[in-house]
């Protein structure tokens, strides 16, 4: 093996939420189960300001903002006066 060759600099980083199992790639946040590209603040509003601990590893808990709970109520509750009928239920249209 050549002792001239140069290695990269690349290293990779994984930080696991042991409360709700969130992952952080590079210190990049991931949802947990998909995988799919996060928001620390929405994962905050919506999990870790009501269900963490001194386990949790977001940076943003206890930061107000993002999506949360309250927040997808009032959209539904909005939709549903702009699209429901009087008291039936919009979301049932047979």
């Amino acid at each position: 093996m050549d002792s001239s060759r140069e290695f990269s600099d690349l290293s990779m980083s994984r930080t696991e939420c042991p409360k709700c199992g969130a992952i952080w790639i590079n210190g990049e946040h991931r949802w947990s189960g998909t995988g799919v590209k996060g928001n620390e603040l929405d994962l905050a509003g919506l999990v870790c300001n009501r269900l963490g601990d001194s386990q949790c590893v977001n940076p943003s808990k206890g930061t107000n903002g993002g999506d949360t709970w309250e927040r997808r109520l009032n959209d539904l509750d909005t939709f549903a006066k702009k699209y429901g009928e009087g008291e039936s239920q919009w979301w049932n249209k047979e």
